[in-house]
């Protein structure tokens, strides 16, 4: 398996295993509290009213005390995650960077950015443009790079990685929503997301509980997603299942598979996606060729091609309704 880090992104292996270390860490520490929704008061231990009153100190998903506007107002967002859990609070920043994969903001999030101002691609910001966008509050993604960290924290001291290897979508979205001081909010987000997909899977009638595998096609063939990977822990929050080959903890994903074993990838339903044009091109030459021709799902019209930049990724709020409207357009359709 991968590391459980950023599926599109090479980093160094030291640097993985340092994030990983502190990644337990960061879960208890964060102010986030538990995926069950039982905070233990850990949000109010995390935080505390400075001196001079206007800010407040959290802790980031490295176990980093780091003194925080207590309203900010100018955020800059590093990764379309920090992106994604700042719009589904009600907040606009006012600096971006592009979406994984991608030259551009990612396309579910289109509306809500127009105007905003991008800064430089995914954890790639370019450092005039963020100083040009005055930020009282950097959100900093799962950053490795800790000369880029410096140069951020150089901008703004309130420079915060809101992500570790092992975290899930719903444990970063609490640590920001502490991190901006809404974490009422961000519990309640959290609370009608739950509801959505729950009431969405029981609607799917002959199709409610059905196995689907979710794949990604890399240039070099197609890796399937474990079980605790954003899309399939959506998936797995409606009630549906993965094939026996895919019940696998974790939230990596597997290497890429050659043809004699593309059998790994069938189910019920087949959801694919990609994250380049040479991975959209082999995904597409494949489809012609006997193997993917006599997948179950294939034959029986249940594969289905779904944005790699939503379902590829690690995922939030927003990112987890359209994964849900993208499962009950395809499911729903069909019984």
């Amino acid at each position: 398996m991968t590391a459980p880090h950023r599926l599109l992104l090479s980093t160094p292996r030291r640097a993985v295993q340092v994030l990983a270390a502190v990644g337990a860490a960061a879960v208890l520490v964060t102010g986030c509290g538990s995926d069950s929704g039982s905070d233990k008061g850990s949000d109010k231990k995390s935080e505390s009213k400075s001196e001079a009153g206007g800010t407040r100190t959290v802790k980031d998903a490295t176990g980093k005390a780091v003194q925080v506007p207590a309203d900010p107002k100018r955020i800059v967002t590093l990764t379309q995650e920090d992106l994604d859990a700042v719009l589904a609070l009600g907040l606009k920043p006012v600096g971006i960077t592009n979406g994984q994969g991608l030259n551009k903001p990612p396309a579910y999030l289109d509306d809500k950015v127009k105007g905003i101002n991008v800064v430089g691609n995914l954890l790639q910001p370019v450092m005039d443009k963020v100083v040009a966008a005055k930020p009282d509050l950097i959100l900093a993604g799962d950053m490795q790079d800790e000369q880029v960290l410096k140069q951020l924290r150089e901008i703004t001291p309130a420079t915060l990685v809101t992500m570790a290897p092992t975290d899930d979508w719903k444990l970063s979205f609490r640590g920001i929503g502490n991190a901006v001081n809404a974490m009422d909010k961000a519990n309640k987000v959290i609370t009608d997301y739950e509801a959505k997909a729950k009431k969405a899977g029981e609607g799917l009638g002959d199709n409610k509980g059905a196995e689907v595998s979710i794949v990604r096609w890399n240039p070099d063939g197609p890796s399937w997603m474990e079980k605790k990977q954003f899309a399939s822990g959506v998936a797995l929050d409606m009630g549906l299942k993965r094939p026996k080959s895919q019940d696998k903890d974790g939230n990596a994903h597997t290497p890429a598979l050659s043809l004699e074993k593309i059998n790994e990838i069938d189910g019920d339903w087949l959801f694919l996606s990609t994250l380049t044009s040479d991975g959209e091109k082999a995904l597409k030459d494949v489809q012609e060729k006997p193997a993917y021709k006599e997948l179950n799902a294939v034959k029986k019209n249940h594969a289905v091609t779904v944005d790699g930049s939503v379902w590829s990724t690690r995922g939030g709020p927003l990112a987890s309704t359209a994964v849900i409207d993208d499962i009950v357009k395809a499911l729903g359709a069909k019984s």
